[in-house]
């Protein structure tokens, strides 16, 4: 049996000719379940998070997964066991998570649009964290907390004005985004925030963007952090913990972020030289613990040769895969059986009545009708953002652990999107 691993996705590889995640082929699970598809490998989640684990062995940490990378149930199902707990951003989020199985305690709620009706459920349900992003969320929340008998804990997120080298859209560290406080704000919204009586100030929280590939973000955004820290607690404000947030990228094209565990150990030096290296720290890891583990397969529906381009027309379409269509993003697109012979260009593109309905431009394969690829890399921001454009159902899912596949997620049906609406009377 001869095996070959793809780039950056160690449990995904051909095995005689056929593309298999952990040993199962992909052909075998879109025969039993249909595509669009897309597979999981458990193995691939966990050995991801294993890098961060080894990055913080012998530390007070706690690995909080941000679930708006793929927040399917059966994704959290695997973190909430490994331990994990878990950053959300709405109520639905807090939802799936306690369903999930999480630890109530182990959730932190970011977001900068948290509503009344939100901050009652998690301070009822005894979340770990509020991650505030603005004064005025601060002034609600303390009004909300006081009303239940409660005090809220929070800890203020802090825009360092970092440039985290990514996409624009996923930039959330500079001035011009709107996420956080301002740096030069931090110290006197502290101050506001202890002064409140229905909060209790737990610790400071940065994220500074998403798709994250050098270290030196990372390093400049921990020394404009610390160095609030020092202020703060000058001030008389104790911090229990330090929330760096996540954002590390993978390898989608090429890419060579720093692996989590060689990040760590550096991050975390920097940490010991400051003095703050025994504080417990809290990281918000997504992309980089699903990202490459997820694979969509497709149906090559019809070839379109033209005379400027040559179309490859699959089944799947940007509101399965909506990340090229709204980053410009780029997926590894594979064949589940590589035929021999001569390749030929192609767009590939979904059938999805917009021009910007593509999945990669400019591929060289050699295709026919009715072949399946695999576009790679897509556990992440495929499926959590994938949507019903066209009345299109979002695809069904499936978990692979070893000799096990379950599904996760059945295909969603047009009656099912015909539920929630009727007719005018």
């Amino acid at each position: 049996m001869t095996t070959l691993p793809l780039p950056g996705h160690p449990h995904i590889a051909y095995q005689d000719n056929a593309l298999c995640v952990e040993g199962q082929a992909l052909s075998a699970l879109a025969q039993a379940h249909g595509t669009p598809l897309f597979v999981y490998s458990k193995a691939s989640m966990l050995d991801a998070l294993a890098a961060y684990q080894r990055g913080f062995a012998g530390r007070n940490a706690q690995i909080c997964y941000a679930m708006k990378a793929n927040s399917s149930l059966g994704v959290l199902q695997v973190f909430a066991e490994a331990g994990c707990g878990f950053d959300i951003v709405s109520s639905g989020e807090l939802e799936r998570v306690l369903a999930a199985g999480a630890v109530p305690a182990k959730v932190i709620f970011s977001g900068v649009g948290k509503t009344r009706a939100e901050m009652r459920q998690a301070l009822q349900a005894g979340i770990g964290c509020f991650n505030v992003e603005s004064t005025a969320e601060l002034e609600v929340l303390n009004e909300v907390a006081l009303s239940l008998g409660l005090r809220a804990p929070i800890s203020i997120r802090v825009n360092p004005n970092v440039d985290p080298k990514t996409h624009p859209y996923i930039s959330t560290g500079l001035k011009g985004n709107k996420f956080g406080i301002a740096h030069e704000d931090t110290l006197a919204t502290y101050q506001r925030a202890a002064s409140l009586p229905g909060l209790q100030v737990v610790g400071i929280d940065c994220h500074i963007g998403s798709q994250i590939t050098e270290e030196t973000p990372y390093l400049d955004a921990m020394d404009r952090v610390l160095d609030l820290v020092d202020a703060i607690e000058a001030a008389g404000i104790t911090l229990h913990h330090i929330d760096f947030g996540g954002g590390l990228g993978i390898n989608y094209q090429g890419d060579t972020p720093p692996e989590a565990d060689v990040l760590w150990r550096k991050l975390l030096a920097k940490l010991d030289a400051r003095g703050y290296g025994q504080r417990q720290l809290m990281i918000e890891p997504g992309r980089s613990l699903v990202g490459n583990a997820g694979v969509c397969i497709t149906e090559v529906l019809y070839l379109k040769p033209g005379e400027q381009k040559n179309f490859c027309i699959i089944d799947a379409a940007m509101n399965d895969l909506p990340r090229p269509a709204m980053y410009q993003a780029f997926h590894h697109i594979a064949p589940l059986a590589p035929r021999a012979g001569t390749t030929t260009q192609y767009d590939v593109v979904g059938p999805v009545c917009e021009s910007g309905d593509w999945i990669g431009r400019d591929r060289d394969l050699a295709v026919q009708p009715g072949d399946l690829l695999g576009v790679l890399s897509a556990g992440a921001y495929c499926m959590s953002m994938a949507s019903n454009y066209n009345s299109r159902g979002r695809a069904a899912e499936v978990l692979v652990d070893g000799p096990q596949a379950h599904l996760i997620r059945v295909r969603e049906t047009i009656a099912d999107q015909l539920r929630f609406e009727s007719r005018i009377a």
